[in-house]
């Protein structure tokens, strides 16, 4: 394991990415004013624009549904990914080499990603062009067989890899690329006599992750002379790893997120059938069974702490599905989504289904799912001989720790009263058995947590402060020029003239929150660096002011004419200080009085404070 990317490599990745190219990749923008753009927000659903984007501050936000972040952030959100992805993916992009804390120059062994990523893009394209040769006929009738054509290929970017040692190597060497490179992509494998392509006669599929990059290929075998296995996929290289990948995620990500549900399938070619049918949440492992990891990519990209999202598996009638609906109900609390499974009536993948039965088959195999507790109960009872006593007591022994892992209190009974009907015993012995089995549930769970993800998972969210916003502010007129002024200062910082820049040292505001921010501010402005401002701020900062920040910095100011803004900058932090310069004489002749006669030397240093607060205010209207 690598240590983490240097702090100073992150910003100056972050200096030298333009946020606004960025999102303007995802969102159409147009101007906003005075350095503003702005667009439709792309986390949820609106027909006015209120999403902006400052480039110059390097952050945006949404006044519609509050999200806000800079160009990192805004990557993991869209992309789904975590904030070390998203520097490396952003660094890949610009050509920066990052450095890890431990010294290393990459993630692993010192391979550098990017080349392995752009090793993985040109043997995808070239796959895709093999698939159109004469020699890819028997790839051609394999995809025309299970329902797909020129367009469902092109679409899904499958392809072939010609029946040849070396075919791969030569074009991809022709393109720059080492063999180190292509093994430590793998796409080589190392012989007695050197490398050789590792594919070689088979289908090929990208597979890719959540931001569409290719990190690996599966692969399924067409010939009789292969003494490979049926499906042969990328071993586990520094961009891939199988246990973490989920193939059609890249192409479900979208649907996933809005819908929040996802359809795990069992291989490419149902993800592709489920796909074309209009199922377009589905998913797939790639060589390997569901686990916790697929559970923590399934729930970044749905977000499912709501408790309202869908986890539909389809398995296979079989004893391996049956195995493998165990396997993934095991894992299944993980989720705070619901779980359901859904079989076809006559044992078909969703892939020979829609060959059958047509597209709206598919469809409507969604319809008939089961919640995941049903399905594991009825697949454990159906294991016993229930015509004999001992079958009855054994089955009920075994599926009630079932119904007692349910989490919804309101479905227990129910689920109880079904164990009781299929096992064939009365109510009051279900009831018992369920009772026990949650006892039992309730002492594992006292101890310690065998994943820290669970744990994760399962805790409450931490109370936190009341967020102010920066509509919230704006209501009262004292307060809203208070919030104007702060969001002028932060986005036009060149603008302002130095010696208001020292009057902000001295102002107080009267909002908790603007003044928290505005003494932050000081420390950058005191060093006289208006450049520093608004990152000070955002790493000084308290959290719960984190996103205020970020919206001062991004709403639009009323001057939209470049050439009146110093005016209007200088214009409202001046009128900011004057209003402050009123208080502080205000107090200063309330002091005076109080003393009367009894101090002249405090008397004479108030008066001298007033006069020079007077000519303060006076030079600021001469201005």
């Amino acid at each position: 394991m690598a240590g983490r990317i240097r702090s100073t490599d992150i910003d100056e990745v972050k200096s030298r990415v333009n946020i606004a190219d960025i999102v303007g990749q995802h969102v159409a923008l147009k101007s906003a004013g005075v350095g503003s753009l702005k667009g439709l927000c792309p986390f949820h659903d609106e027909r006015s624009p209120s999403f902006h984007v400052r480039p110059s501050a390097g952050y945006y936000h949404c006044f519609g549904c509050g999200e806000s972040g800079d160009v990192f952030s805004f990557m993991q959100k869209l992309d789904h990914v975590t904030f070390t992805e998203a520097v490396e993916r952003l660094a890949a992009s610009i050509g920066f080499s990052l450095t890890y804390e431990e010294g290393s120059a990459g993630p692993r062994d010192g391979i550098n990603r990017a080349r392995l990523f752009a090793a993985n893009d040109a043997a995808a394209k070239f796959f895709q062009g093999q698939l159109q040769t004469p020699g890819a006929t028997e790839g051609r009738a394999f995809l025309g067989g299970r329902g797909f054509d020129k367009s469902a290929a092109e679409r899904f970017g499958v392809g072939y890899a010609p029946k040849s040692w070396g075919d791969l190597r030569d074009a991809l060497k022709k393109q720059g690329f080492s063999d180190e490179e292509m093994i430590a992509a793998g796409l080589l494998s190392q012989g007695d006599k050197g490398p050789y392509d590792r594919f070689r006669g088979r289908v090929m599929w990208p597979i890719r992750d959540v931001t569409g990059q290719t990190v690996g290929f599966g692969a399924r075998k067409l010939f009789e002379d292969d003494k490979g296995p049926k499906y042969l996929n990328t071993p586990d290289t520094p961009i891939y790893h199988k246990a973490q990948v989920l193939y059609g995620l890249d192409l479900a990500k979208r649907d996933v997120s809005k819908t929040r549900q996802v359809v795990v399938v069992e291989g490419y070619t149902d993800v592709m059938a489920a796909h074309l049918s209009g199922v377009t949440t589905a998913v797939a492992t790639c060589g390997t069974a569901f686990g916790v990891d697929h559970i923590k990519l399934i729930r970044r990209v749905m977000g499912d702490d709501s408790g309202l999202g869908e986890v539909v598996f389809t398995f296979d009638p079989d004893a391996a599905g049956q195995k493998a609906a165990m396997r993934a109900f095991s894992e299944q609390q993980r989720f705070n989504a619901q779980t359901f499974v859904a079989v076809a009536p006559d044992g078909l993948d969703p892939c020979d289904l829609r060959l059958a039965k047509g597209e709206q088959a598919v469809r409507d195999l969604l319809d008939a799912k089961l919640p995941m507790f049903e399905f594991v109960m009825k697949t454990l009872v159906a294991n016993y001989n229930l015509n004999t006593v001992e079958g009855r007591v054994a089955a009920l022994r075994e599926a009630a720790p079932v119904v007692a892992e349910i989490r919804d209190p309101s479905l227990r009974p129910g689920y109880t009263r079904e164990l009781a009907r299929i096992t064939g015993v009365e109510l009051g012995e279900a009831e018992q058995a369920v009772s026990r089995a949650g006892r039992a549930n309730s002492s594992a769970a006292d101890a310690p947590p065998q994943s820290s993800y669970g744990a994760i998972a399962a805790a409450p969210e931490p109370p936190t402060e009341q967020v102010i916003s920066y509509a919230d502010l704006g209501h009262d007129p004292m307060i809203r020029m208070e919030r104007d002024a702060l969001s002028a200062i932060l986005q036009q910082a060149s603008v302002i003239d130095d010696r208001l820049v020292a009057d902000l040292t001295e102002v107080r505001l009267s909002q908790p929150s603007l003044e928290a921010i505005r003494q932050v501010l000081v420390t950058a402005a005191v060093a006289q660096d208006k450049a520093t401002w608004l990152p000070t701020l955002v790493k000084e900062i308290p959290p719960a002011l984190a996103s205020l920040v970020t919206q001062l910095a991004v709403a639009p100011l009323p001057e939209t004419d470049a050439q009146r803004l110093p005016t209007y900058v200088n214009g409202i932090v001046g009128s900011l200080i004057e209003r402050d310069l009123i208080r502080r004489k205000s107090e200063a002749m309330s002091q005076l009085q109080r003393l009367g006669a009894d101090d002249p030397v405090q008397s004479r240093t108030l008066q001298q404070s007033l006069i020079e607060l007077e000519n303060r205010r006076r030079q600021l209207r001469e201005s």
